[in-house]
C-alpha cells in the first residue's frame, strides 16, 4: 500500500492581509502544523505548493511580502515545493508527474482558500485518480460577494465548498481523526 502524501496549498503571507475580510477557522494554521509535525515525525511525503500569481499587484506575486511562506510552513530540505500559477496545484506543474512517478495513490489536501485553491486541486485530483481527504479544520476562507452584491459568511462559503467536494470528489475529515486513525499520534502537537 502507497503512502499518503501531504499537501499544503498556499500557506502564503497574504492570507493574514485583514483587508481580505472575515475568514473562518481561526485555529486552522495550529490544526494544519499539527498534521504537518505528524508527517514529518512519520517521514511520509509531503508536498509544499506556493501561489505566484502572475497579477504584479497582487499580494501573492513573487515580489511582494504575501508570497513567502507563513512561519512554521517553510518547506524543510527533503520537502518537495511546488510553485504554482493557476488556482489548481495541478495546471502547469510538475505534481502529478512526482506523484505518479513516487506511487503516491492518496492525498490530504489543506491550506488556502477552500473555494479556490483547496477546491480545485481536490477536484482535479480526483479526476487524476487520487483518492482525496480534506481536513475541513485545517482549510480556511473568507467572506464572499455574490455576483448580485449579497454577502457570504466565511463559514457558509466554507461550508458550501467542502458539501461540493464531500462522497463525489474528496471525504472531508477533521485534524484529530486523521492524528488519531491514520497518524495513530496520543499526544497533540505543540504549535
Amino acid at each position: 500500500m502507497s503512502q499518503t502524501c501531504l499537501l499544503l496549498i498556499d500557506f502564503q503571507k497574504a492570507y493574514r492581509d485583514p483587508s481580505l475580510g472575515k475568514r473562518n477557522n481561526p485555529n486552522m494554521e495550529k490544526n494544519a502544523y499539527q498534521l504537518l509535525q505528524g508527517w514529518r515525525e512519520k517521514a511520509w511525503p509531503i508536498v509544499h505548493v506556493q501561489h505566484s500569481s502572475l497579477d504584479m499587484e497582487s499580494p501573492l506575486h513573487s515580489s511582494s511580502a504575501g508570497f513567502d511562506f507563513m512561519e512554521n510552513f517553510h518547506p524543510s530540505r527533503n520537502e518537495k515545493h511546488i510553485i504554482k500559477h493557476f488556482t489548481s496545484a495541478f495546471i502547469d506543474t510538475d505534481l502529478d508527474l512526482y506523484l505518479k512517478r513516487e506511487k503516491y495513490e492518496s492525498l490530504v489536501v489543506m491550506g488556502f482558500t477552500t473555494n479556490h485553491g483547496i477546491s480545485s486541486t481536490v477536484r482535479m485530483a480526483n479526476d487524476l485518480g487520487y483518492d482525496v481527504t480534506v481536513p475541513f479544520n485545517a482549510t480556511a476562507c473568507f467572506e464572499t460577494y455574490s455576483f448580485d452584491g449579497s454577502l457570504f459568511s466565511a463559514e457558509i462559503v466554507h461550508g458550501l465548498s467542502l458539501a461540493n467536494l464531500h462522497h463525489e470528489f474528496a471525504t472531508i475529515s477533521s485534524t484529530e481523526s486523521l492524528l488519531s486513525t491514520r497518524l495513530k499520534l496520543s499526544k497533540p502537537v505543540i504549535f
